[in-house]
């Protein structure tokens, strides 16, 4: 049992909900990346989905493209990511990492998947892969690492039944009709298709997408595992990256893990 499916285990068990925050590795550049790393966890977060910059992530609002644009002018690649991973894991061994990407990122990097030394990443969210397959389908073999999938309101019910039981960590259901950053949730259409997705997955669903607030959050989690929180601490990231002073963002990810307790 890895970190991730542990720690989404003791939270159900205790009928609590998973926060999970998102941060773009090398935004403004990695040793900042790593202190928010660490400030996240401290402010109450769960589990750490660490972005993996990418020419081309279509998934993503302009917020996070942004983000990923600035972290690869700082040339950081998955190789320094793990070697940032490395140093988080002195310090913290126990919070799950979650890396989010683009398929070419990781068949070019396949060796530091399967080699995950000394456990430092959990799981991966391949965005651009369909929900029914997983990595070992594109030949990078690790069992110790889950493949999370995403669900969006658009998915049809086959698929919806297929990628649920084919999920592993978690499920990732997308709450909005476009990209990252995205606004208006529609909390009963949220309601709904996660009622349908628990019917078959055997992992806990989080919700993340458009969650802006602490009233956006606290209403996902009502019908959800947990939420997951990303644009909104993007941008606070980029609106403090030169004076370097996050306590803002500590106190709103408080406020998040608040709300959702």
């Amino acid at each position: 049992m890895n970190r991730l499916t542990k720690k989404l285990t003791d939270l159900k068990d205790k009928n609590k909900k998973a926060l999970v925050a998102y941060l773009v590795a090398g935004d403004p550049d990695i040793e900042t990346t790593l202190h928010l790393m660490k400030l996240f966890v401290e402010a109450g977060v769960d589990v750490l989905e660490i972005g993996v910059p990418f020419t081309d992530p279509i998934a993503e609002g302009p917020i996070i493209q942004k983000a990923h644009d600035r972290a690869l002018k700082q040339d950081v690649s998955l190789s320094s990511i793990f070697k940032m991973i490395k140093k988080f894991r002195v310090d913290d061994k126990q919070t799950p990492l979650v890396l989010m990407g683009y398929l070419n990122t990781f068949l070019s990097h396949k060796n530091l998947i399967e080699d995950n030394e000394d456990s430092a990443i959990d799981s991966i969210l391949v965005v651009d892969i369909p929900g029914e397959l997983n990595l070992a389908d594109y030949g990078i073999e690790n069992k110790n690492v889950n493949t999370i999938s995403l669900i969006s309101p658009t998915t049809n019910k086959d698929r919806i039944k297929s990628i649920a039981k084919n999920s592993s960590g978690f499920v990732y259901y997308v709450t909005l009709r476009g990209v990252t950053g995205a606004s208006n949730l529609n909390i009963n259409e949220v309601s709904k298709n996660i009622e349908e997705i628990k019917k078959y997955a055997f992992v806990p669903t989080l919700a993340g997408f458009g969650i802006k607030s602490p009233e956006d959050a606290k209403l996902l989690s009502e019908c959800s595992d947990g939420v997951i929180i990303g644009s909104s601490l993007v941008k606070m990231i980029e609106e403090n990256s030169q004076s370097k002073e996050f306590d803002r963002i500590s106190k709103y990810i408080t406020e998040i893990k608040q709300a959702i307790s």
